[in-house]
């Protein structure tokens, strides 16, 4: 289950919990409160991911610079 608190996650791990939530999300028995906190709680986990992956982008054309300056 996905915390909050959990700061040091893989890419992989929070695109899972993503996966988790959106199941969750698609019970028609989940109650509209329950609902929004899993919303926002994947909204969350998805911000993280982009984030990871705007950062691995970043340091790999950092690196590819550096190669074409070598």
């Amino acid at each position: 289950r996905y915390n909050m608190h959990e700061e040091k996650q893989s890419f992989e791990v929070k695109l899972e919990n993503a996966k988790v939530i959106l199941d969750t999300l698609s019970n028609p028995e989940l109650s509209l409160e329950e609902g929004m906190k899993k919303y926002q709680e994947g909204i969350a986990i998805l911000k993280e991911a982009t984030k990871m992956l705007e950062e691995a982008k970043l340091t790999y054309t950092k690196l590819q610079e550096k190669e074409e300056l070598a």
